[in-house]
């Protein structure tokens, strides 16, 4: 995040504020995420003690993720993992892009408006107990990290950087020493010394340690063990690294310099950089399994492979279309160092383009709907004959597609395609802004990151049809609109569970009875799939039957427990049925194993309706249902809600109705929707919901107001 401002704010202080939070606090590694504008995603802001590569897969971390910082800014509280058992068992994609012994904590970043969280890791030798003074000095510094943040707006901040900054161990303090000394006395010792900074780089190599390596010490400088020492260049060795930079703790591994002199390395990390000792070894270490390599080239890098397993891990919790290609981009573009991807589908002989990253509009307009021909693209070609196509530059592709559309000025592609059990799903395009070599072990990576892709993806679009199916079929069974009735203002809200098929069985109606009666239902059928859904319409439509009759409420309520019990749909409803008498200003309700309604009165008494409620529907053909009656005064308001409003794991419901009686009794019943919205704000039930929501609020008018006298009426079907 680029700030500007006065000299009292600015990246500099938050910098130097962050990294002492993470010395004070003994930490390892600190990482500042920050909310997008949307506050759908937490970004990686500042990262301290491990390199930016290191930070690839949890770079970009949804909202909605099962992750540790997610959940602190989700649910406001800290999170804190003590070991990797911890973490695998409550976080298992967390642990998987950290398979390191640690712990960690997240907590959230909070002032006047959320901004994120702070995540700190640890070695895993720290007491596995978080005291309450490092909770509460975690937490201070957390609000500290707020007010400058909240500072720094109110300067003019600009838009924070795709990149975050990576802070040195030196940031907010001076660093002093006698640096030729020190050099002289590590000369002096036995064996070769070296240090590494936090990227694997070399920044100091004693002549000794240049005579073990077999390489001139000032050839080393800058370079990674791994590229710069071919006989290093081995995956358990770049793995050791890691483990040294992540865990904190030493780290030691016997090599062989070709021909056959084994060397001992031993790691010691700290928050600045890795000493290394390099010991002429005695013996050679127990003979392992040789490892498959490519003939053409070394393995794959560590860290695409760690990607390639959290990526994996991703792939098996997203749920539609969206998400896969949210997962993509956030993974593999960083893990191959792209700047574009295109993920499309087949259908009916065009490539339709489902999701995108670094293309603009314009271009991904052009490219959406190209045909499968492979005159033209690639893409028809690969997904033909099932073998991905690399075009390191534009010429490459000039050679075999000559008409191939140039709309996005790329230098580069991978075209990957999405094939099951031989059938073409679609095509994962990456492109770079720069030519770029595709080595064999990359390419082998990118293949079998496709094959996951594509699996996700077919997954995904079944879901995602079988949603707009059901939804669809759920909205036409819901009211558009309630009937106006003069003297009475209604808002009704529908909200669907945020998890699992997002439908269900809720509902509610409105009946008009004349011109001086009405009826309220509210009812909530078992279940969140369609078969709930299609059974909510059938009990939707038989109460509005019986009432259009002019049947008695517990007669309403008997005859449709007949026809759910009939249906043998093995799915209960519970239903809340009022009848509303203007003219002898009576109501009278009959309740089938439904919560009660609120009864708030003009002077803003607010109690739950004492209603002798029968079984739900479905239980039992032969139930009574008992009716109770309420007289109807001016400015009384009847509060008609589902038990996923009052109903939270761990909670007494009893406490939650009285709970939402008294934020009731409080709230302003001059708009019915901002009421609606108090509630849900009030049960948290705006954000994350494991149950859908219907609520139906009617308000008996005094006549002095003209909203009353015309009886406004308002419905919602979504989230406000």
């Amino acid at each position: 995040m680029t700030r500007t401002g006065g000299p009292a704010t600015g990246p500099e202080v938050l910098d130097s504020a962050f990294a002492e939070t993470v010395r004070r606090t003994g930490a390892s590694i600190g990482a500042l995420y920050l909310l997008a504008p949307d506050e759908s995603l937490l970004h990686l802001d500042v990262l301290y003690g491990a390199p930016a590569g290191f930070a690839a897969p949890w770079a970009r971390v949804p909202l909605t993720a099962p992750a540790p910082v997610a959940d602190a800014v989700r649910e406001d509280r800290v999170v804190w993992l003590a070991n990797q058992g911890e973490m695998a068992r409550s976080y298992p994609r967390t642990a998987m892009a950290l398979p390191y012994p640690l712990a960690l904590v997240a907590a959230p970043v909070t002032g006047v408006r959320r901004w994120g969280a702070l995540l700190l890791m640890w070695p895993a030798t720290r007491p596995p107990h978080l005291t309450p003074r490092e909770r509460g000095h975690i937490l201070s510094s957390c609000r500290n990290l707020a007010r400058l943040l909240e500072e720094d707006t109110e300067h003019g901040a600009s838009p924070r950087d795709d990149r975050p900054r990576v802070l040195g161990a030196g940031t907010g303090r001076r660093m002093t020493g006698p640096a030729t000394a020190a050099a002289d006395f590590v000369e002096r010792l036995p064996g070769g010394s070296c240090s590494l900074d936090l990227e694997g780089r070399f920044v100091y190599v004693s002549s000794a340690a240049g005579d073990l390596l077999g390489r001139d010490a000032g050839h080393l400088l800058g370079t990674l063990p791994w590229l710069s020492l071919r006989w290093l260049d081995d995956p358990v060795y770049e793995d050791r690294y890691r483990a040294a930079v992540l865990s904190r703790e030493p780290v030691a591994f016997t090599a062989c310099r070709p021909p056959d002199h084994y060397l001992d390395f031993h790691l010691y990390p700290d928050a600045s950089g890795i000493s290394v000792r390099i010991i002429p070894s005695g013996d050679p270490p127990p003979p392992a399994p040789a490892p498959r390599r490519s003939p053409r080239g070394s393995p794959a890098p560590v860290g695409q492979l760690y990607q390639l397993t959290h990526l994996a891990a991703g792939l098996t919790e997203v749920v539609g279309v969206q998400d896969v290609v949210d997962l993509v981009a956030d993974q593999i573009m960083p893990a191959f160092g792209a700047q574009g991807l295109v993920l499309s589908t087949a259908e009916a002989g065009r490539l339709r383009i489902t999701g995108s990253r670094g293309y603009p509009p314009e271009a991904v307009a052009g490219l959406d709907g190209l045909p499968l021909d492979t005159r033209f693209t690639p893409a028809g070609q690969v997904l033909a004959d099932g073998i991905p196509a690399f075009f390191p530059d534009p010429e490459a592709m000039r050679r075999l597609y000559p008409d191939a559309p140039q709309v996005s000025g790329k230098q580069a592609w991978a075209f990957l395609p999405l094939i099951i059990s031989g059938r073409p799903v679609g095509c994962c395009i990456l492109s770079y802004d720069a030519p770029h070599a595709f080595h064999a072990e990359e390419r082998a990576v990118l293949t079998s990151l496709a094959g996951l892709i594509a699996q996700a993806l077919d997954r995904a679009r079944l879901y995602d049809t079988k949603h707009d199916l059901a939804h669809s079929l759920q909205q036409a069974l819901l009211p558009r609109t309630l009937p106006t009735v003069a003297g009475l203002r209604v808002a009704a809200r529908y909200l669907p569970a945020t998890r699992g098929m997002d439908i269900g069985g809720d509902f509610y109606d409105l009946i008009r009875l004349g011109d001086s009666a009405a009826a309220a239902v509210i009812g909530d059928v078992q279940g969140h799939n369609a078969a709930a859904a299609a059974l909510m319409g059938q009990v939707r439509t038989a109460v509005h039957a019986h009432a259009a009759l002019g049947t008695p409420p517990d007669e309403i309520l008997s005859g449709t427990n007949r026809l759910v019990t009939e249906l043998g749909a093995d799915l209960f409803t519970s239903c809340l049925y009022i009848h509303l008498d203007f003219a002898r200003r009576h109501a009278v309700l009959a309740a089938a194993g439904h919560p009660p309604p609120l009864l708030r009165l003009a002077d803003g008494h607010t109690r739950p309706v004492e209603v002798r409620p029968g079984p739900p529907l479905g239980v039992d053909p032969g139930a009574d249902f008992p009716v109770t009656g309420i007289p109807l005064t001016p400015g009384l308001t009847l509060v008609l809600y589902t038990d996923g409003l009052v109903e939270t794991p761990g909670a007494d419901i009893d406490d939650s109705i009285a709970r939402l009686a008294h934020r009731l009794s409080e709230a302003d019943d001059g708009d019915l929707d901002l009421l609606i919205d108090d509630l849900l704000a009030m049960t948290g039930a705006a954000g994350q919901r494991a149950d859908d929501i219907a609520l139906l609020v009617l308000h008996l008018g005094t006549g002095r107001d003209r909203r009353d006298r015309a009886g406004a009426v308002r419905t919602g079907g979504g989230a406000p």
